[in-house]
């Protein structure tokens, strides 16, 4: 037995302690507002200071917002409605102009009557991404597919199209739905051809212009595929022959299909665009562009070979050390010079060329910091695999790559169509200066400041943040190795 007991060990207590109380609840509100704003004194005194910082901008901010008019012809009689409403002291906002002028923020001057020609060119949209971003979520696809194409056939209606084109768009709704639901391999197929088919809606012409342009790709990508076996020179077979027939056999084969079955619609300039219409066409057409246009490069970039490598270095410091509106106005002004006489190079397709160019160069080495990321080790399984250099890249390398490199691929994709805003420089109409500043030119609006710069503001935030929030639930669907 041992001799250690209570009265001759220090340690050892002989008496039962107290009752104490319950700890203090650690769930719910309480929890997370300790453990997040009241932790400890600086903590706290940060809390106290932001809720101070936004009580005076609540205080300042929200009776212009409350005290806003919506009914009203000029922006005399809203501040007559004001003050006649909530004292000669009160400040309001006229959110009138919107109600008055909402066709041209978001359409610029496109003609009124062929609204719904951009409107179905904006559905489709999602239903060619659909297949695509969401290819793993039959819940998420459809909820994508069901609301793009109810509220694009509604908003077309509601903007007055004709009754024909309110059929032809239920049609096209409606199979292009069932189609990516029974052939998704097909819905692919689709989406890769919406390009063309968004063209043909916002520029309008003949039907056979983006059709005669789309065989050139696909004349491009059979001369390939017979040449296959012999490798690069297969690839650059194939962009010679699409060449060819873009440059010699494009014009005169859609002028015979337009005088044997003329099937168009009504030609819209470039110059009758504005607005969020030019704003989501430069920024979606340079997102389809830059991404793959970047990957390139980056590979470009990490090349063994010094000539590849050095034009790839090149190209993207020299456009990262240029601003945008420099390239923009080489767009506008200066690339004429060095086309043949006569050309006719549309404004709009200049911007979104340099655009894209721009992107692509940071897009570039967002891809390179996810290449350089990826373990060593990948690279040499996918040589012990025995896979060639492009295989290895589009099996093995690209798809763990491009995961690493989400965040900086969807803020690039934000910062360029933010960036959209600056063809004001190059005589277009952007929604956020070029349409507010000649909206504000007439006599009876002039004075709505603030207004047009918070509707604009909110579109701009909810399309932003929109690509945020599905950058954020692709990250969760892809990190499969933590879970």
């Amino acid at each position: 037995m041992s001799e250690t007991h209570a009265q001759t060990v220090a340690y050892v207590r002989d008496t039962m302690l107290p009752e104490q109380p319950p700890p203090l609840s650690q769930k719910g509100a309480v929890k997370w507002l300790r453990e997040n704003l009241f932790s400890g004194p600086v903590n706290i005194g940060l809390t106290l200071l932001g809720l101070l910082i936004l009580w005076m901008v609540f205080h300042t901010v929200w009776p212009f917002l409350a005290h806003s008019v919506w009914n009203a012809n000029s922006i005399a009689e809203c501040r007559q409605i004001v003050t006649a409403t909530y004292g000669p002291d009160a400040t309001g906002a006229c959110f009138a102009v919107i109600k008055h002028r909402w066709n041209q923020f978001i359409f610029g001057f496109y003609p009124a009557e062929l609204y719904w020609r951009p409107v179905l060119a904006f559905g489709a949209l999602f239903l060619a991404l659909a297949p695509v971003l969401f290819s793993d979520s039959r819940r998420a696809r459809w909820i994508v597919v069901a609301a793009a194409a109810i509220l694009t056939f509604v908003i077309a209606q509601v903007l007055g199209a004709p009754t024909p084109q309110l059929v032809a768009i239920a049609i096209l709704l409606i199979g292009w739905a069932a189609l990516i639901e029974m052939r998704p391999n097909w819905a692919i197929l689709a989406s890769l051809i919406y390009p063309f088919l968004a063209v043909w809606l916002l520029w309008g012409g003949s039907f056979w212009s983006p059709v005669v342009a789309l065989a050139g790709f696909v004349i491009g990508f059979l001369v390939w595929r017979a040449l296959a076996r012999y490798g690069m020179l297969a690839f650059a077979a194939g962009v010679v022959a699409a060449a060819i027939w873009w440059l010699v056999l494009d014009k005169q084969v859609a002028g015979a299909l337009s005088s044997i079955l003329p099937i168009g619609l009504r030609p819209v300039s470039s110059d009758q665009f504005g607005g969020f219409v030019l704003s989501i066409t430069i920024g979606v057409a340079g997102i389809a562009m830059s991404l793959p246009l970047g990957v390139i490069l980056a590979l470009a970039r990490r090349s063994d070979l010094p000539l590849v490598k050095t034009m790839a270095v090149m190209f993207i410091e020299f456009i990262r050390g240029v601003p945008l509106i420099t390239l923009l106005f080489v767009a506008s002004l200066l690339l004429n010079y060095f086309l043949p006489p006569g050309t006719n190079f549309d404004i709009i397709l200049r911007v979104i060329i340099m655009v894209t160019l721009f992107s692509s160069a940071y897009m570039a080495e967002v891809i390179r910091g996810g290449l350089a990321a990826l373990p060593k080790g990948q690279y040499e399984a996918a040589d012990a695999l025995g896979l060639d250099y492009w295989k290895a890249q589009r099996l093995i390398v690209l798809p763990q790559a491009l995961k690493i490199s989400i965040p900086g691929i969807v803020s690039t994709f934000i910062g360029m169509f933010k960036d959209t805003t600056l063809v004001v420089f190059v005589g277009l109409f952007d929604p956020l200066k070029a349409m507010a500043d000649t909206i504000r030119a007439s006599f009876e609006w002039k004075g709505a400041y603030w207004e047009p710069y918070i509707f604009v503001g909110s579109i701009f935030f909810i399309l932003c943040f929109g690509m945020s929030r599905y950058s954020m639930y692709l990250e969760r669907r892809l990190k499969r190795d933590h879970r």
